[in-house]
């Protein structure tokens, strides 16, 4: 079979393919990212490959099926960018991989707690200046400090075994309750009660209509003042301009982000020769006690490993007949998993 990969970096091509030594497919890879103005790129592949910041649209599925595509296969477990609708109407086979960076992910997001609680990143210029005073470099200890953990599901439940170990106490809160989670001693509340005890935050929730700047004004207001926020999951669970205003007020004490709700205009390219129009973006890199980093939480040998194989696992299942377990099958008002 002819796979299109789009989006790919020489990270990207490295992994898959060593992975395809196994499967043997044809896989042409195209830097630019899949949209409906570089779908016909993938005219006469029956099966196209993206990753998160492909626009796999209405308009865009239309151009693929019309090309003789019927399966596309993302890297990458989150599908908010895929018209699932519109897939299914035209039988175009949607597969992800849903876990391949759990521990990567979960240990990122302890990286940045620590590293905005002891200004790692900010003592880290000051040594290379000649600059060794400790004058704005106070951090607290993690110890029986508390951390609120938004959704705890595979990644929330590793930092909640992560953060158990420096002695913190867990909140959590999500639909669903992980026995796991509660057998480390988390207690499980509603979402107010998490937002006012928390000292720490870290959201581990998909995106969805429901959870679409969970993190807004009203959250933020309900929140410890001085408290810190981490996300490692998806930008748009944050309200940005309320969380900047938060910043400013001192409400919140620390942010640290590897997704942003707009950083399909920014992340993944090298942008250092040019100006960033995003204003909004541009003020919160201003802000002291911000940490960003560009979408690398999963980025770690053993994810790209593990989201190579998977997907072309993926692939050899649905073209052999087998089922899937990764596959994505949208009904009216429903979606399954598998």
């Amino acid at each position: 079979m002819k796979v299109a990969v789009f989006s790919t970096k020489n990270y990207d091509r490295q992994f898959l393919e060593a992975a395809n030594s196994q499967t043997q497919y044809e896989l042409v890879f195209f830097e630019p990212r899949l949209n409906r103005d570089t779908a016909i790129l993938a005219a006469g592949f029956p099966c196209v490959c993206v990753f998160v910041h492909d626009q796999v649209d209405a308009p865009t599925l239309e151009i693929l099926a019309a090309g003789g595509t019927h399966l596309i296969a993302l890297r990458c477990a989150g599908f908010n960018n895929v018209d699932l609708a519109t897939a299914a109407k035209l039988g175009v086979t949607i597969v992800r991989v849903p876990a391949y960076s759990p521990y990567g992910v979960a240990e990122h997001a302890v990286g940045l707690i620590l590293s905005l609680n002891r200004k790692i990143h900010r003592a880290y210029n000051r040594v290379r200046e000649g600059n060794f005073s400790l004058n704005g470099l106070l951090g607290f200890n993690l110890y029986e400090r508390t951390v609120g953990i938004i959704g705890t599901g595979k990644i929330g439940l590793i930092l909640g075994q992560i953060m158990k170990g420096f002695g913190c106490n867990l909140l959590a809160y999500d639909v669903y309750h992980n026995p796991e989670l509660e057998a480390l001693g988390g207690k499980y509340v509603e979402l107010p009660e998490l937002l006012a005890n928390a000292d720490i935050i870290s959201l581990h929730c998909p995106l969805m209509p429901e959870t679409h700047h969970l993190i807004n004004s009203e959250a933020i207001a309900q929140m410890k003042p001085g408290m810190m926020i981490i996300n490692t999951s998806r930008g748009a669970l944050i309200d940005t301009q309320a969380v900047i205003e938060g910043l400013k007020s001192g409400q919140i004490g620390y942010l640290g982000v590897d997704v942003y709700e707009q950083e399909s205009e920014l992340f993944f390219e090298d942008l250092s020769e040019e100006i960033i129009q995003d204003d909004v973006f541009q003020h919160l890199t201003t802000f002291p006690n911000v940490l960003i980093t560009g979408h690398q939480a999963f980025f770690t040998k053993e994810a790209l490993q593990n989201i190579a194989e998977t997907t072309l696992g993926n692939i050899s299942d649905i073209e052999l007949g087998r089922p899937c377990t990764h596959e994505i099958r949208y009904q009216p008002e429903k979606i399954l998993i598998g």
